[in-house]
């Protein structure tokens, strides 16, 4: 993480170590390599050149944004990665469209009533303005992230687990001719959630109900789509 010392007109860098990274290091063992590094711009808001302009706009940026300390929760840094295109020219960005059964907008429903409850979910990279999505940005791959405590992705092993969420890496099921967008056929199922996590995470509300994120980023594109997964207690 970098932020501008005022007095000075200097960046700092400030980094940890995640979490993950740490229990490499602690193995003494040369599995330890730091081989790449991201950058991101969670803190920028954009609509400020919009509003001031470009050489005012970035100023303020510059000066004024305050930035987050460095986290060694791999988890909550870095939402937004910055991605390096070749491409000089490229003025449209890919965007995540997702279908399925119970899903309305951005929020899906699941029930678990004794066994256990499953869903797939359909998402497509589309793009508008263009009419192919440039080829630098196909994702062939996905990093779903997801709360092992109450889900899962039916039929494979996460390969990872921090702080009780779940990254699972998973490679596209097909992309669309014409657009070049990538897709992927997401199979969600809830754990054997019991009575004393509904007690514990769940509303208060007759029919309990705990509310869960499950993320998807596009390992390519850098792109995010975030769904809310409402699970009931009761059909």
């Amino acid at each position: 993480m970098g932020f501008l010392d005022h007095s000075t007109n200097n960046i700092i860098i400030d980094a940890v170590l995640t979490d993950i990274g740490r229990e490499y290091l602690a193995k003494n063992d040369g599995s330890f390599s730091i081989t790449k590094f991201a950058l991101g711009d969670d803190e920028v808001d954009y609509t400020i050149i919009e509003k001031f302009g470009r050489t005012v706009g970035k100023e303020k940026i510059e000066k004024n944004t305050p930035v987050f300390e460095a986290q060694t929760s791999g988890n909550h840094a870095l939402k937004y990665k910055l991605s390096s295109i070749s491409n000089p020219i490229m003025t449209r960005m890919p965007t995540a469209v997702l279908s399925g059964v119970n899903l309305s907008g951005d929020t899906l429903t699941m029930t678990k009533a004794g066994a256990k409850s499953q869903t797939t979910l359909s998402l497509e990279q589309t793009i508008e303005g263009v009419d192919r999505i440039d080829h630098e940005l196909v994702d062939s791959a996905y990093i779903v992230k997801l709360p092992s405590q109450f889900l899962q992705v039916k039929g494979t092993t996460y390969d990872t687990i921090d702080n009780n969420i779940a990254s699972y890496v998973l490679t596209s099921t097909a992309v669309n001719d014409a657009t070049r967008g990538a897709k992927l056929d997401l199979k969600l199922e809830t754990k054997s959630i019991t009575e004393a996590q509904f007690n514990v995470y769940g509303d208060s509300t007759s029919n309990p109900k705990i509310s869960a994120v499950v993320s998807i980023v596009g390992v390519q594109s850098g792109t995010t789509k975030d769904i809310n997964v409402l699970i009931s207690k009761f059909s």
